[in-house]
């Protein structure tokens, strides 16, 4: 017998998120998306078609079940969707303001070939928000099995292996440097994109499983890895990320107003300089501040700047076309008022009479062939130098690793170049028992992928330490 039924009809465009008027919220720092409603969450939900082999999951990282739990919110489980959600990712509710899901499973969607993929994202993020509203809900434990493990860095990438680890029987100890555990999503990321609030009840929940966590302990200098391992400590995992700031090596850098991108966000985002005379830490900021770069990071100082009342220029030496932040971020500070200058180069900084920079020279660029990244390399235009005032810069170029562990840890090796701790397909570096994730083997990269290298370094301890005698 045909089924003459009508076919519901497919929801092409995806149910928009809604935001803080632009000129309102370049004038603070609360969130600038305010996520879904529970109507506009159904809405969305009804959008995923349930495919039977989802390509979505395979672009996750972290291999979160979604179309199940998108089918717990068209249910109105919200409660089993959390579940769900958090039996492969420990961290939804940053995941679902931060992740770049347009890359990975957005991108995979099959809706996506007719119109919008489905919001991913942003339903994880409404489930998130709906268990902070109505309690932490717990994973059962698993019984002990007498195994100690070492998480090094209280960032994405060492909160993700924990949770794994933890909720294997095995009992986690994790040694955060800073006061406040979270990694760059505390210090890195700033208050209107990832309320700090909303990491520390992540961090809560991982706490609350059984990790035992000690702020304000930096390993290499209070321990060194080889006498954590001599101490009772079964298997270490590294997740120290990347903190250590670029810069140009150009005349003029280290004149007063030139901050590193690394400086600047963690005197806004860790110690609320934003909030001075709140929070007592002061930092100069003038009326025209010129951003170097055009990754997330750029954007996240660019936007903090206009927060606190300058006239921003972003500089980048590529097009538009290139720049590897987030499209929605982009557009959020453009938005707001960011005015970006593209193809262009500094040369050098000037300074006055106190030692404060008041202009840079730069160069005019234009793309050549495509270099190692995939993009077309800048190549400076003869005679096309020019001058810039300013009286603040922020050098937004790229982290590496901070040394420290690799120069105390006797046989683990290392990238010579880049200082980066190199490993095999499962995280294992060259020292038996010990395993690196994130930022510090990838150099600077996204959350997520120091979360999905988290989770791989967790299955292969689990297993070393499971054959271990």
């Amino acid at each position: 017998m045909v089924d003459t039924k009508p076919k519901p009809k497919i929801k092409k465009i995806e149910v928009e998120m809604p935001k803080q008027d632009p000129k309102v919220r370049v004038k603070n720092f609360s969130e600038v998306a305010l996520g879904y409603n529970e109507e506009q969450a159904l809405e969305e939900a009804t959008r995923c078609l349930q495919c039977i082999k989802p390509q979505c999951v395979a672009g996750c990282p972290v291999e979160v079940p979604i179309p199940e739990f998108i089918k717990c919110i068209k249910e109105k489980k919200y409660a089993e969707g959390i579940v769900t959600i958090k039996s492969k990712n420990a961290l939804p509710a940053v995941c679902g303001r931060v992740c770049p899901q347009e890359e990975q499973c957005q991108v995979k969607c099959v809706l996506g070939k007719i119109g919008d993929p489905v919001s991913v994202g942003r339903l994880e993020r409404y489930l998130a928000d709906w268990e902070r509203d109505n309690g932490l809900q717990l994973p059962e434990k698993t019984p002990p099995t007498g195994k100690k493990v070492a998480i090094v860095g209280a960032g994405p990438a060492g909160l993700t292996a924990a949770a794994d680890l933890i909720k294997l029987g095995h009992e986690v100890t994790m040694f955060e440097a800073l006061h406040l555990p979270g990694g760059v999503l505390i210090y890195g990321i700033p208050e209107f994109r990832l309320p700090k609030a909303i990491v520390r009840n992540e961090v809560k929940y991982i706490q609350e499983i059984g990790v035992d966590l000690r702020v304000g302990n930096l390993v290499g200098r209070i321990h060194t890895i080889p006498e954590l391992m001599k101490t009772g400590t079964d298997a270490v995992f590294i997740g120290s990320g990347a903190g250590l700031p670029r810069f140009m090596g150009i005349s003029g850098e280290n004149l007063g107003g030139i901050y590193s991108a690394n400086e600047f966000l963690i005197r806004n985002n860790l110690m609320k300089a934003f909030d001075f005379p709140e929070y007592d830490t002061p930092m100069r900021i003038g009326k025209h501040v010129v951003v170097i770069g055009g990754g997330n990071v750029a954007m996240d100082c660019a936007r903090s700047s206009m927060r606190l009342g300058a006239d921003v220029c972003l500089l980048y030496r590529r097009s538009r076309d290139e720049l590897p932040a987030r499209q929605e971020e982009i557009e959020n500070a453009e938005e707001e008022g960011l005015v970006c200058k593209f193809l262009a180069a500094p040369l050098k900084f000037t300074g006055d009479e106190k030692g404060w920079v008041k202009s840079m020279d730069c160069i005019a660029m234009e793309l050549g062939p495509q270099d190692d990244s995939g993009r077309r390399r800048p190549i400076p235009i003869k005679g096309s130098e020019f001058t810039m005032e300013t009286d603040t810069v922020i050098i937004a170029i790229g982290q590496t690793p901070n040394p420290i562990i690799q120069r105390t840890t006797d046989g683990l090796k290392v990238n010579p170049k880049r200082g980066t701790i190199l490993v095999d397909e499962n995280g294992k570096t060259s020292i038996d028992g010990v395993y690196a994730g994130g930022d510090v083997v990838t150099g600077a990269a996204t959350v997520i992928s120091a979360m999905g290298a988290g989770k791989t370094a967790a299955k292969a301890m689990h297993k070393y330490l499971m054959t271990k005698k």
